[in-house]
C-alpha cells in the first residue's frame, strides 16, 4: 500500500512538472485567439477597427431615407476607445447625446455587433444590446450583420433589420448602414483622414 502512495505522489509530481511551463523571467506571447475562432475576413476586419484606437472621428449623415427624421444637423463623432483581442467599442455621440456604443465583440466563435444604449448615469436602457453576427459574406473592410433572434424579440417589428459596416481599403473613410427589408434607410460617414 505504501508502494502505491509513493508512486502516486511521484506521479502527481511529474504530471505538475512536465504540465508548466519553464520558468524563463519573461512573459510568454499570448497566442492570438482571433485566429482561432472568427475566419480570417473577420479577424482581419477587427484587426482594421483596432488599427484606429485612441483616435476620434468626425462624420455626418449622407442618406436618411425619406419619411424618416434627419439627422443632417447633428454633430457626428465616434471614439475607438476600447481595442482588445476580442472587442472593439466605438462609442457614436451625436451632439451632446452620449448614450450610444458601437460594440464588436467575438462571441460564440464569431463576430457580433450590438448596439449599447445607456442613460448618463450609466445604466441600461430598455432597448440596447440589439445587433447581430456576421452573415459570412464579408471582407476586411466589410462585414454585414443581419438582426439575431434576441434583437427582433426585442425591437418586435418585421422590418428585416441589417447593419452593415464599411471601411474603405485605404482606411480613410468608416460608414455605417441601416438596412430595412433590404433597402438602405440610414447611412453616416466619418472622415478617417482627420482625427480630431
Amino acid at each position: 500500500m505504501k508502494h502505491l502512495q509513493y508512486f502516486f505522489i511521484v506521479g502527481m509530481m511529474l504530471v505538475y512538472s512536465c504540465g508548466r511551463a519553464p520558468e524563463t523571467g519573461r512573459q510568454e506571447q499570448v497566442p492570438d485567439i482571433l485566429s482561432a475562432v472568427l475566419s480570417e475576413n473577420e479577424a482581419g476586419f477587427l484587426k482594421n477597427l483596432a488599427s484606429l484606437c485612441g483616435q476620434s472621428f468626425r462624420g455626418q449623415e449622407t442618406y436618411m431615407a425619406p419619411g424618416r427624421e434627419s439627422w443632417a444637423e447633428k454633430d457626428f463623432v465616434m471614439h475607438v476607445v476600447l481595442c482588445e483581442s476580442d472587442q472593439v467599442h466605438i462609442p457614436f455621440h451625436l451632439d451632446d447625446d452620449t448614450s450610444r456604443t458601437w460594440m464588436f465583440l467575438v462571441e460564440n466563435g464569431r463576430l457580433r455587433f450590438r448596439h449599447d444604449h445607456r442613460y448618463p448615469d450609466g445604466t441600461p436602457e430598455e432597448l440596447t444590446l440589439y445587433g447581430g453576427y456576421s452573415d459570412g459574406t464579408g471582407t476586411p473592410f466589410v462585414q454585414r450583420f443581419p438582426a439575431d433572434q434576441y434583437t427582433v424579440d426585442l425591437l418586435t417589428d418585421t422590418l428585416d433589420r441589417q447593419w452593415n459596416v464599411v471601411m474603405d481599403e485605404n482606411l480613410t473613410r468608416f460608414s455605417y448602414q441601416l438596412q430595412y427589408m433590404g433597402e438602405v434607410v440610414f447611412q453616416a460617414d466619418f472622415d478617417l483622414k482627420n482625427p480630431i
